[in-house]
């Protein structure tokens, strides 16, 4: 079993990040987080790698953070959950924000990752509530929330930005003016000012 690797970054994109070691490509699909965190094509990279292994493949998945990772192996003991799900449920939301959802019973929030629908929510909550006690929880900050700060973080990070200068200019637009907290078009204008 692969555990880690080490080796020249050799193509990247969201979902897949191709790191050559010892003359090997070797194809890992990453995180959104995963991805934005990487360096330049080139450069070295390393990721804590989970090696998936079924009837017809080898899969590699990798991370930049080890508490990534394990939230990750936590995710795909629950029935309904493969790894590819897991994947995008990291990308959806942040290792501390998919723990503090679970330990909350937000369904809502888990609900608004893309494939994860109501009864899979409900699911991870009974399944995974009371064993994620090992993962640190960045204390409560005073968090944005409003109906369009997850789509804004989202379109900044698919525009390119790394997601904690996304999440930074939206709370910092927001603490400008509160009132952008539920307005898209505003709080995107807002924070593409501020992000550059």
């Amino acid at each position: 079993m692969i555990a880690h690797l080490r080796g020249k970054l050799i193509f990247k994109q969201p979902g897949q990040a191709i790191v050559e070691a010892a003359g090997v490509g070797y194809d890992v699909a990453i995180s959104v987080p995963t991805f934005t965190g990487l360096p330049s094509v080139g450069a070295e990279a390393a990721l804590h790698i989970h090696t998936q292994v079924s009837d017809d493949q080898i899969a590699l998945f990798g991370f930049l953070d080890r508490e990534e990772k394990r939230l990750f192996e936590r995710l795909i003991t629950v029935g309904g959950v493969g790894p590819k799900l897991a994947i995008k449920m990291l990308s959806g939301l942040s290792p501390e924000r998919t723990v503090q959802a679970i330990r909350a019973q937000d369904h809502a929030q888990l609900t608004r990752i893309p494939g994860v629908g109501k009864k899979l929510a409900e699911r991870l909550v009974v399944e995974l509530k009371d064993k994620l006690d090992d993962f640190a929880v960045a204390p409560t900050q005073q968090s944005v929330q409003g109906p369009a700060v997850d789509d804004v973080l989202s379109a900044l990070v698919n525009l390119g930005y790394q997601r904690p200068a996304a999440e930074k200019a939206i709370e910092q637009a927001i603490a400008k003016e509160k009132s952008l907290a539920a307005d898209f078009d505003g709080l995107f204008r807002g924070a593409l000012k501020l992000i550059r």
